[in-house]
């Protein structure tokens, strides 16, 4: 029995080696796709920064020293253009974010500052496909006007002009009791003779602006030593898992199509039993699922850096799990389906949407909280989370015993479900 078990298995793997076409678009299809996610994602650690776009329609000290502070930050490309210009790279997606500083704002936002005046107005021109980008631009935008604003109020010649203005309108305000107006006429008093100190004097200006009353300083995380992020660990993981399903439905389809032949009811004067034949098709559907990820992973490390900063001996148990429950995944599919077109529209479907519940498109962090809880329901997750935590997090053995687990789980569950439904003829 067992001569026959091997043999079995021996013929699947010659059967799938011999078209070496079919071979090598299993393993470059998902490596390039891998290397496009991984670049797309951030790839070997280096920060994308957000271009934007300044249109400085003032012209004024005031708007140039925003523009320059802008241009200084780390998280920003800065370029100066025209509205019309900017409304055009926008449109066509050359740039994520415009920021269109408008005439006379130097002389009303000193005023706004103090006193709520009319508010000069920044417009945001932005792609509606890039929101993200656009909240994090507002974010650096606020920063930097709040700094440079203050700070021509504090110690410019324009908010000093401006506060000179205020304090010869606020007489003619009827709208303010006159206790506010004692106060902010101290406070606007205190301001002119501090601006006047620090723009007569050679020293540096005693105020600097109001800036933030802090730092920051980010700090990857991860197990062990620190390194930097690698994007292509987890695209590699995710295409990986994405075409081990795609081959499990080609392993499915070919078990229909030697039915359909009749090869089954051979088999079945053989001295095998069903579960011994569908135990061979695992094994060397497991075996063909080991050989494409090893080399992909292997292709991986040598081109991208992809390493296991993790448990090695954690890393081949989710491998080998996940390789097996692709295996049964395709027996499964195999027996619940007549032939193979009626087997393969569903099993696509049923592929993707595994595929993007477990995150190897998109990080599941990103999915609403019912549908991260949805997702433990789907073997991907578990492999995608167990992968991750073997590669680029750099965890422990232990953190890879229950994604193995749930994966011999779904692995056993496919199994005993293609035994039941496991049919010698059609």
């Amino acid at each position: 029995m067992l001569t026959a078990f091997f043999a079995m298995v021996r013929k699947d793997l010659l059967v799938y080696f011999t078209d070496r076409r079919a071979v090598l678009i299993t393993i470059l299809v998902p490596f390039a796709m891998a290397s496009f996610m991984g670049a797309v994602t951030g790839g070997s650690g280096g920060r994308s920064k957000i271009s934007v776009l300044v249109v400085d329609q003032d012209g004024s000290p005031l708007s140039q020293k925003i523009g320059q502070d802008l241009g200084a930050d780390e998280n920003l490309e800065l370029q100066r253009s025209s509205e019309a210009e900017a409304t055009e790279l926008v449109k066509r997606g050359k740039a994520s974010v415009a920021v269109v500083i408008p005439s006379g704002f130097a002389k009303r936002a000193p005023k706004a500052f103090f006193a709520g005046g009319e508010k000069p107005e920044l417009t945001l021109l932005y792609d509606p496909s890039d929101a993200a980008e656009l909240a994090m631009a507002r974010g650096i935008l606020i920063q930097h006007v709040m700094q440079s604003v203050s700070q021509e109020a504090f110690s410019g010649q324009g908010g000093l002009a401006a506060v000179q203005e205020m304090l010869g309108d606020l007489d003619q305000n009827t709208a303010m009791n006159g206790d506010t107006k004692d106060t902010l006429r101290r406070l606007l008093t205190t301001v002119m003779d501090l601006n006047t100190t620090t723009t007569t004097t050679t020293d540096k200006p005693a105020a600097g602006g109001l800036t933030l009353p802090y730092t920051t300083r980010e700090v990857a995380v991860f197990a062990g030593e620190s390194r930097n992020y690698n994007g292509y660990s987890h695209s590699f993981a995710g295409m990986t898992v994405q075409f081990l399903l795609f081959l499990s439905i080609e392993l499915g389809g070919t078990m229909l199509l030697e039915r359909q032949r009749g090869l089954w009811r051979r088999l079945r004067a053989a001295p095998l039993s069903r579960g011994a034949v569908l135990a061979s098709r695992t094994v060397s559907g497991a075996f063909l699922a080991l050989f494409i990820s090893t080399l992909l992973f292997a292709g991986g490390r040598l081109l991208f850096g992809v390493a296991i900063n993790g448990s090695f001996l954690g890393f081949v148990l989710i491998a080998v799990a996940f390789a097996l429950t692709s295996a049964t995944f395709g027996l499964f599919l195999a027996t619940m389906a007549k032939t193979q077109q009626a087997m393969r529209g569903g099993a696509t479907f049923a592929v993707l949407v595994m595929t993007m519940l477990g995150g190897a498109w998109l990080p599941a962090f990103l999915f609403p909280p019912w549908m991260q809880t949805a997702t433990l329901f789907a073997p991907t997750r578990w492999a995608m989370d167990g992968f991750d935590a073997m590669t680029w997090r750099g965890l422990g053995l232990e953190q890879a015993l229950a994604p193995t687990a749930v994966l011999l789980g779904f692995a056993a569950l496919f199994g005993v479900l293609a035994v039941l439904r496991f049919r010698w003829t059609e």
